[in-house]
């Protein structure tokens, strides 16, 4: 969907009724659907991984689903541009509220499940001073628009270029720790080749996950909170925040272990979350990596960390 067709639609559905954003939404999900098989394959791969006692017919139907589970992503946008309640219910959200008020602030790790945009307004919101760090992706307009009205909303943005150079500048991070505010980075996707990353256990397979949010978190010494934002039916979200942890080395040679856990235990939350909330995984490129030995056992359950 360009940015160009999507604020058409927008301009439309506001004279038709949301009727229209819906029903041209469902086409523009099912073009994607039928003309990127390539797409679609990695959808299917990580839904047999995540299913392996099921078919491969039903890692399809488990991808149209989560083709057109991701339209309620714009259609959301678009309501509450038009000024539409949508209810939210919250859990854990007393770990960050604490944590700012102790001072420390927090690096929020969110994920591509569910609703990003709504889990950084809900910080927002809230009150919280937020400073999100993202990566520029020029092909996809529009996420450039969602960081877009982000910043109108407030909240402050940090875009990394993904051809080169630093993934965020550490000293304005730590001066907005200090402060008192939260800085938020996305949790399972590299923004780059050439940036750093962690190997870790998913779904029965290697994945690789930015290194950036945990060093930031060991040399900070503020807490990792990781939030999640999921949809209820319609117009209802549930956002959910885990207990927070801290990432420490007692010795330099001790820093690669505890990044290296820290990401372990974040990836442990996300696997329990992709379980719970099948459909709104909305990795469209490539995640997993080489299947690993199953005898090495799973990863730890999310309810370990609760």
């Amino acid at each position: 969907m360009k940015a160009d067709f999507y604020r058409w639609l927008m301009k439309v559905s506001r004279r038709g009724g949301n009727w229209v954003f819906v029903v041209f939404a469902w086409f523009v999900a099912t073009g994607y659907f039928l003309f990127f098989p390539s797409r679609v394959a990695v959808s299917v791969r990580f839904y047999r991984a995540l299913f392996p006692a099921k078919s491969r017919l039903y890692g399809l139907w488990c991808a149209w689903q989560q083709y057109h589970q991701f339209t309620s992503v714009f259609f959301d946008r678009f309501l509450l541009r038009t000024g539409a309640e949508i209810a939210q219910a919250s859990e854990g959200f007393n770990y960050l509220v604490e944590s700012v008020e102790k001072g420390r602030g927090a690096v929020v790790l969110m994920s591509h499940m569910g609703n990003w945009e709504f889990a950084a307004n809900r910080m927002r919101h809230k009150g919280i001073k937020v400073l999100l760090y993202v990566g520029r992706k020029h092909k996809e307009q529009i996420e450039r628009m969602q960081k877009e009205s982000l910043a109108r909303d407030g909240v402050r943005i940090v875009a990394a270029d993904e051809e080169g150079g630093s993934p965020f500048n550490i000293v304005e991070g730590i001066r907005f720790l200090r402060e008192g505010g939260v800085v938020s980075m996305t949790g399972d996707r590299l923004w780059s080749a050439e940036q750093r990353s962690v190997a870790v256990r998913f779904i029965g397979h290697e994945v690789l996950l930015p290194e950036s949010p945990h060093l930031f978190a060991l040399i900070s010494g503020a807490p990792i909170i990781v939030f999640f934002v999921f949809r209820e039916g319609g117009r209802k979200y549930h956002t959910v925040m885990f207990p927070p942890w801290d990432v420490r080395a007692s010795s330099r040679a001790d820093r690669k272990e505890a990044i290296q856990a820290s990401a372990r235990r974040y990836a442990s939350l996300l696997e329990e979350m992709a379980r719970r909330h099948p459909f709104e995984w909305y990795h469209f490129e490539p995640f997993l990596g080489k299947k690993l030995d199953e005898r090495a056992g799973p990863p730890s359950p999310a309810s370990d960390y609760l």
